[in-house]
């Protein structure tokens, strides 16, 4: 008896939607979410945050466009997945990082995570992300020398360009492993007061601009719930109120959450599937903060549960739908 589970359907590449919105509206939609954190990040930095910016946008569409031109592909450039990645590669990035080592992350994410898997929506992990810990580990002193911001409670005043201090995560890690080590507020946090990269030193900001998200139905906010919520919880035992609030204020907890691990194509597609990869990256990425011997963890954590994606929807797609048991007694 044949398999009547099979079928011929052919599926196109992620995302799937059947509504008048297109990849294109969607990229571009999350560009616009994204603006209040950029905007923070160049008052802050200064103009040289725009720069690296714009430097990392223009970089990953021109890989991309030179990509499709050499295999001689239909060009991709038009549905702003390209402009999208190289944006996050810059928010993810300190002020002050060269350029050239700026557009090496680039070509990482845009050639050999994205286009060799086979172009949008085959790739196995998120380029932004994979990008961030690829330049992280090659080029470790310049991807962790922060920049401080305009104005920072660290110096009262307002700082010169140059300036160069720990950011909050760092100061947990290198002073005894306590709030009391931790020279900036919450407030200073959750407004942008901090150093740090361009798009991650603003919790309001990058709250808006995930909550916009939410209200266009661009992104589940299963995702980005159970990730801050397993962070919070996991802190509120760690160190009380102050340090649930200090976790999700603090690094690339929020960027992460709400523009990162929401990805098409490397995050679950059910519910359930969602709710693992949530609380997933949120433990990761407080095991590492907590116990592991870099101060950050939300990069790490989200390219680990991408991997783990497959598995995940695999297991929740048999229990969501699973199928039905042979009669007894052989095949009627």
């Amino acid at each position: 008896m044949a398999n009547k589970y099979h079928s011929n359907l052919v599926v196109s590449a992620s995302p799937h939607m059947v509504s008048p919105t297109d990849t294109t509206k969607i990229m571009g939609t999350v560009m616009l979410a994204l603006v209040p954190a950029l905007a923070v990040g160049v008052y802050q930095f200064g103009i040289r945050a725009l720069v690296l910016t714009v430097v990392c946008m223009v970089a990953c569409v021109g890989f991309e466009y030179l990509f499709n031109m050499i295999m001689k592909r239909e060009q991709t450039v038009g549905d702003l997945s390209a402009a999208l990645t190289g944006l996050l590669i810059a928010l993810n990035c300190p002020s002050s990082l060269p350029l050239n080592i700026a557009i090496v992350g680039c070509f990482c994410a845009i050639i050999v995570v994205k286009q060799l898997f086979g172009g949008i929506g085959q790739n196995v992990v998120n380029p932004a992300v994979t990008a961030r810990i690829f330049m992280f580990i090659a080029f470790a002193t310049e991807m962790t020398t922060w920049p401080l911001s305009r104005i920072s409670h660290v110096t009262e005043a307002v700082n010169p360009d140059g300036i160069t201090g720990a950011t909050a995560l760092g100061q947990l890690g290198h002073g005894d492993g306590t709030l009391a080590s931790v020279e900036y507020s919450n407030l200073d946090l959750f407004l942008g007061n901090c150093g740090g990269c361009i798009g991650e030193i603003s919790a309001i900001a990058l709250l808006i601009g995930g909550l916009f998200l939410i209200w266009k139905k661009i992104i589940s906010p299963i995702i980005p719930a159970t990730f801050i919520a397993t962070v919070f919880v996991l802190g509120l035992i760690w160190g009380g109120i102050d340090g649930a609030l200090f976790h999700i204020f603090a690094g690339g907890v929020m960027l992460g959450a709400f523009f990162c691990a929401t990805d098409y194509v490397t995050s679950p597609t059910l519910p359930m599937g969602k709710v693992i990869f949530g609380i997933g990256c949120g433990v990761i990425t407080m095991i590492i903060r907590i116990f592991g011997s870099y101060p950050e963890g939300v990069s790490f954590a989200i390219l680990l549960m991408n991997i783990l994606t497959p598995f995940i929807d695999n297991f929740c797609e048999k229990r969501a739908f699973p199928l039905p048991k042979p009669a007894k007694g052989g095949d009627k």
